[in-house]
């Protein structure tokens, strides 16, 4: 297009302007050869340049239509205009090449900018590096990324990007011991030491230490778009600080489980140890007793309902130590029928009977439809919840329970006449074995019962929340997402 730019202006002076002023000829064929090196290759100025000193040559200096010379000052605006044509060219390439060079790096800035910040938001461990190849071939534009560890003689590699391929291990052990030898820099190259190129699948890879400070924990293995030597660095140095970081985050998540389990066993043992004692002792009086020869038939019939009523206290301890191991285990399934709400609430009174006492149930099921939910899990949960009222609450008081279902699902709403809830326990209330301040002083228990209900509840995907409520007393309430119909339509479907 340069050079055809220079005949086009060629033939408009020569025929049909009659433009034959060699100085006018000349700096337009120079405004060209500039516009040409700044939009295109030297290469291409240069072309346009040396048609332009001879169309200089043959139709503006003297002899014209011919390439002599006669003049010797012609000879001098002709290599004039030459000289001045290659340099404009070369220095408008050189700004030009420059320009693209920082908008490059200013480019290849943002993606590390953005590979750091990408890296704050890895948080699981055991996929960490997978995610972090991820991360780099989606943020540099490259066709395969593998994060290479040495592991115990072997190497532990987590690959990603559009073109999976095979590395060569002995290459990558190759390329870690010269990565060990030092950490010499490469003026030529502008990188340091122990970076190389190896074949995989007919591409070129190339393998880039992943440094933290001065040692080397890996290998960078990258092929596709081409990236600067020193971005490569870069992209190794954020890789090194990323995998040191999940191995931190594990080994954090790790001593924070060890630190939880002692936490719980001591808990455990303090919360057993204090309820074990009570009945322990109960029974053990009662049985003392049972063997005395001066009880009557009824002071024997009281012990031994003692007696039974402790063990009782007892077997549920222990059921709720079995069902906490279960929630912890995940071995708890569902199994999902439609039942009516009142058989739920009846399936759970029964199973707490013994711990209600005297306590009066109030049941206002607000609702004629059925609800498709696990009916065991649902009444064990509110069975904790039953439980929990009776505790806190005088023994001549009822505990109200209200059931009606709603857009989303089964809703149970459990509410005692006792004191309600102290304002510092309402947010550790479904912590395991946390006792209230209240529990300390008038109730027994481990602290287990609502945290067990809400790890029921959870498996059906349930919630629960508690609350002071307005007219007094403390309100539980659960809900279980749950499609709902009406009996008849129900059991047809059964």
């Amino acid at each position: 297009m340069g050079a055809g730019a220079v005949l086009a202006l060629t033939v408009l002076y020569t025929r049909w302007l009659g433009v034959h002023n060699s100085t006018t000829a000349a700096l337009t064929f120079l405004m060209v050869v500039l516009v040409v090196a700044a939009t295109s290759h030297l290469w291409a100025a240069i072309t346009t340049s040396v048609v332009a000193v001879l169309c200089f040559n043959f139709f503006f200096l003297p002899p014209v239509g011919t390439f002599t010379i006669v003049d010797p000052q012609n000879w001098i605006a002709l290599f004039a205009f030459l000289a001045v044509s290659l340099v404009a060219s070369n220095l408008s390439s050189v700004a030009r090449a420059r320009a693209e060079e920082a908008t490059t790096r200013r480019d290849e800035v943002a993606r590390l900018f953005d590979l750091s910040r990408d890296v704050l938001l890895i948080t699981e461990s055991r996929e960490a590096n997978a995610a972090l190849a991820a991360l780099i071939a989606r943020r540099f534009d490259l066709d395969y990324v593998a994060i290479c560890l040495p592991r115990s003689g072997d190497w532990d590699i987590a690959e990603a990007g559009a073109q999976l391929l095979t590395l060569d291990k002995r290459d990558l052990s190759r390329a870690m011991v010269g990565v060990e030898a030092g950490l010499e820099f490469d003026l030529a190259t502008q990188t340091y030491a122990g970076n190389r190129t190896t074949e995989a699948g007919g591409r070129t890879v190339k393998l880039v230490p992943l440094r933290l400070g001065a040692r080397a924990v890996g290998l960078l293995a990258t092929t596709g778009r081409p990236l600067d030597p020193g971005t490569l660095d870069a992209v190794g140095g954020v890789a090194a600080i990323a995998i040191e970081r999940a191995l931190l985050l594990e080994e954090k998540k790790a001593a924070e489980l060890a630190r939880q389990s002692e936490q719980l066993k001591s808990a455990l043992l303090a919360s057993l140890g204090h309820d074990l004692r009570t009945p322990l002792t109960a029974i053990r009086v009662a049985a003392g007793n049972l063997l005395s020869s001066w009880l009557t038939e009824q002071d024997r019939r009281e012990q031994a309902e003692l007696v039974l009523s402790e063990v009782g206290r007892l077997t549920r301890l222990f059921q709720n130590i079995l069902e906490m191991a279960r929630i912890d285990s995940g071995t708890i399934g569902k199994d999902l029928r439609w039942v009516h709400p009142s058989e739920i609430i009846e399936a759970a009174r029964d199973q707490v009977g013994h711990t209600l006492g005297q306590h009066r149930l109030v049941v206002d099921i607000a609702t004629d439809q059925v609800v498709h939910v696990d009916p065991r899990l649902t009444a064990a949960a509110l069975g904790h919840l039953l439980e929990n009222a009776a505790q806190y609450a005088p023994g001549d008081t009822p505990i109200a329970v209200r059931a009606e279902t709603t857009p989303e699902g089964l809703l149970i709403a459990v509410r005692d006449s006792g004191p309600g809830i102290a304002p510092q326990d309402l947010p550790h209330l479904f912590e395991r074995f946390y006792r209230g301040v209240a529990a300390k002083s008038r109730a027994s228990g481990t602290g287990m019962g609502l945290s067990i209900a809400r790890g029921l509840l959870a498996v059906e995907r349930g919630r629960i929340w508690a609350a002071n409520h307005p007219e007094g007393g403390a309100q539980f309430t659960i809900v279980v997402p749950a499609a709902t119909r009406t009996a008849e339509i129900a059991e047809h479907a059964v």
